[in-house]
């Protein structure tokens, strides 16, 4: 399926951010200013490594990088202002993000550099996640530890271990802008962070070590990533590669993951305060993608209830992932997602499932509760799969082939299923569905 992605083209005129050396941290910004207000062209970055201030892009600029070119964005309090903004589906008090792009169009990060956002100095560990050697030296750095079932939580500064104790969320005012402004490093930022762009292209680069989902897009229109290489420790809580929400006409090509969440996701909203804004994600072509660690390979939600349609996904890879292709969500999201096709997919070293579809997200591990909590839900809040087309998938080592996972009130449908070749060590475990089509299936469990 052909998606036509509207690219950005930007004037010859070239400023090298040498010239701003005299003001360092502000270097990449001077350029993208000066380049804007001479109607576009190109910020080169050359080889070097550069310490810097957030920066914002701004109309008809591209930065060029060059091979050696690796730019490092420090967390810093004074830097990382707190603002409303939306992140996992819902508005939320967050920092501005180290690369910010919000409102404006034709626009571009490309060629060979790196772009390193401290992650580690943001995010939280959990102990699981980690060798024991490893966590114990984070308690001897600071003992910002919260005991969990799992074993425990360690924040890296006093100041985000003090809300994440009080475990609530501070609701998205102007009031509490200014009453958490000392604990900023609590609300971790996306690393790039696009919001109602038109015409972006992100090519050839790094983009790493994020401190907490790597590149957002959100409510934007023609969106190319193409060759990109994108990275977190498979530690990374909330290391997301990339999170497409409610976007139109999007290209991602040939690119490299390895995260520590899900892969290539797809996303539009949560629950009825997204139902409210009507922008679906729509027209998007995954193509010619390796995702090596994550927890899912190519993943539709949770986060997906202003709709997600028309996606195909051709040619991709997944080595090592925790689930190949993933598609989730729970009650109280609604939406629906259809209209999706995937193609020519081959997995290898998958630690649970292979596919897993499945409307009760949470309940998948609450299954006892799951009738009471459904009493509670309106007919508006509950999600729906539907006419989805899964062909031609290799898979060798996977836990389970297949999982679908259903409600009762409105079960997984039109679901097909053609040329799978699968070997697993467990059967799958189908509830909840109709009309569920398998042809030419050759799944064989130990």
């Amino acid at each position: 399926m052909k998606i036509e992605v509207k690219k950005p083209s930007f004037n010859k005129l070239e400023v090298n951010v040498k010239k701003y050396q005299n003001n360092p941290n502000e270097m990449i910004q001077l350029a993208i200013d000066e380049v804007n207000s001479l109607g576009g062209g190109y910020v080169i970055i050359p080889a070097g490594i550069y310490i810097s201030k957030p920066i914002y892009l701004k109309s008809n600029v591209c930065i060029k990088t060059k091979a050696g070119a690796l730019v490092i964005f420090p967390k810093k309090k004074e830097w990382y202002k707190l603002q409303i903004t939306e992140y996992e589906g819902v508005k939320r008090i967050r920092t501005i993000s180290p690369i910010n792009a919000r409102n404006v169009n034709n626009i571009g990060i490309i060629g060979e550099g790196i772009f390193d956002g401290d992650g580690f100095s943001w995010r939280p560990l959990k102990s699981f996640k980690v060798p024991e050697k490893q966590f114990k030296k984070c308690l001897e750095k600071s003992n910002t530890f919260i005991p969990t079932k799992e074993g425990g939580i360690w924040y890296p500064s006093e100041s985000s271990y003090e809300l994440a104790i009080n475990g609530d969320e501070p609701a998205p005012t102007e009031e509490n802008l200014f009453k958490y402004a000392k604990n900023y490093d609590y609300f971790r930022p996306v690393m790039v962070s696009i919001v109602n762009c038109d015409k972006v292209i992100l090519s050839g680069v790094t983009f790493k070590n994020s401190p907490a989902w790597n590149i957002h897009p959100l409510y934007t229109k023609n969106l190319t990533i193409k060759n990109c290489f994108i990275q977190n420790d498979f530690s990374a809580q909330n290391g997301d590669g990339i999170d497409i929400e409610s976007c139109e006409n999007v290209l991602i090509k040939g690119n490299k993951l390895a995260v520590g969440d899900d892969g290539i996701c797809i996303k539009s909203g949560k629950n009825k305060e997204a139902r409210l804004i009507k922008i679906p994600t729509k027209n998007v072509l995954i193509e010619d993608n390796l995702v090596l660690n994550a927890h899912g390979g190519i993943v539709i939600g949770s986060e997906m209830s202003r709709g997600v349609y028309d996606v195909y996904a051709n040619n991709n890879t997944f080595i090592g992932t925790d689930i190949g292709l993933r598609f989730k969500t729970q009650l109280g999201r609604g939406g629906v997602v259809e209209k999706i096709y995937i193609k020519n997919t081959r997995m290898y070293d998958i630690k649970e499932e292979a596919i897993i579809l499945t409307t009760g997200y949470e309940l998948y591990r609450m299954e006892n509760e799951s009738r009471d909590i459904v009493k509670e839900i309106a007919e508006d809040d509950i999600p729906e799969f539907r006419n989805i087309y899964i062909e031609n998938l290799d898979c060798l080592n996977a836990k389970k082939p297949i999982v679908i996972k259903g409600l009762p009130e409105k079960k997984i449908n039109h679901i097909y299923f053609k040329n799978l070749n699968i070997e697993a060590k467990e059967e799958s475990n189908l509830t909840n569905y109709e009309d569920v089509y398998f042809t030419n299936c050759n799944i064989r469990v130990e």
